[in-house]
Order: structure tokens, then C-alpha cells, then sequence
């Protein structure tokens, strides 16, 4: 395996004029283990809240939750009062793989994607991203840009470590 820590590559508009431009923030990371365990991680909704920023809640939208193409969810930042949500659908699946498509105060899609290597799994992570409302945009670039990206990789740190432990407690190794 490569590196322990994720790689991260960020597409941003640096000028406020350009805010509804599309943006990208790719990042990846070398799991040991399976790509079906991976999976799991981000298709079974508890095993997502153990990595999940713990700001951030995924209800189901409808009664129960689901990763099959058009299941529908919503991100929740739990900031008191106001709580701000992403509406998301899963626009692409296929086996170690989904797509979210998401709108709200962004518009876009989230990507997860298991590629099998070595004796594991390299797991991308791909959010591209537009802002449509400009001081919102104007807010991200100036507050929020960077933390999200350090959040990315946090999540991605404690996605491993869940991916791993349930790999190990399954194969019984």
C-alpha cells in the first residue's frame, strides 16, 4: 500500500466573479481491505455515521434508506437553528460504486469509487461542486474551503479505520 494518508487534488475559482463555476476536490486512500468491506462503509447508513464529520447527519428521505439508483437522502449540517441540507439522489450505481447528486446551498455530485490493489482496496473520493449564490460562494471561499477539504481527508482517515476494523471482524482475521 502506498501512503496512509489521503492524496487531495482541489479545482477553485480564486475570483468572486467566477463563485457558480464548477469546483472539484478530489482525494483518495489506500485501505487494507476488501473493496466489498469499503463499500459497505458508504452504502450501510450506521456504518457511515461512525465516519461521518459528526456535524453532519444522513436521514433518509421517504421511510428507509437506500443506495439503489434514485434512492433519495439529505445531508444535515447540525448547526443549531438553522441546520442547512443537501437534497441527494443517487444518480450512478454499480457494484463499488455511487454517485450522489446533490442541491441546496451547493449543487452537484459526490463520488465514491473501490478499486482493488494489492491485498486491498484504493478508495477515491471525487465532490465537484458549484455554489449558484454568489456571497454564499464569496462566504465558502473566504470560511469554509478550507476546512471542508480538511474534513474530506478526516473523514476519509476514519472511513479506513471503520472499512478495516469491519474487515477484521468479518474474515476473522
Amino acid at each position: 500500500m502506498a501512503s496512509r494518508f489521503p492524496s487531495v487534488r482541489s479545482t477553485t475559482p480564486s475570483n468572486m466573479m467566477r463563485a457558480a463555476l464548477p469546483r472539484a476536490y478530489e482525494q483518495s486512500i489506500a485501505i487494507r481491505a476488501s473493496a466489498t468491506a469499503v463499500e459497505w462503509c458508504f452504502t450501510d447508513l450506521t456504518l457511515m455515521h461512525r465516519w461521518l464529520n459528526p456535524a453532519l447527519r444522513c436521514d433518509p428521505v421517504g421511510d428507509r434508506w437506500g443506495t439503489d439508483l434514485g434512492d433519495r437522502s439529505r445531508f444535515v449540517l447540525q448547526i443549531p437553528l438553522l441546520e442547512p441540507s443537501l437534497a441527494c439522489a443517487v444518480a450512478e450505481r454499480a457494484p463499488g460504486k455511487i454517485v450522489w447528486a446533490f442541491e441546496g446551498f451547493f449543487v452537484g455530485r459526490d463520488s465514491w469509487e473501490c478499486f482493488p490493489e494489492g491485498d486491498g482496496t484504493r478508495l477515491v473520493n471525487r465532490f465537484e461542486f458549484a455554489i449558484p449564490n454568489p456571497i454564499v460562494g464569496w462566504g465558502f471561499d473566504r470560511v469554509a474551503a478550507g476546512w471542508v477539504q480538511g474534513d474530506m481527508q478526516a473523514q476519509l482517515r476514519r472511513l479506513k479505520r471503520v472499512a478495516e476494523q469491519v474487515y477484521h471482524l468479518r474474515s476473522g482475521q
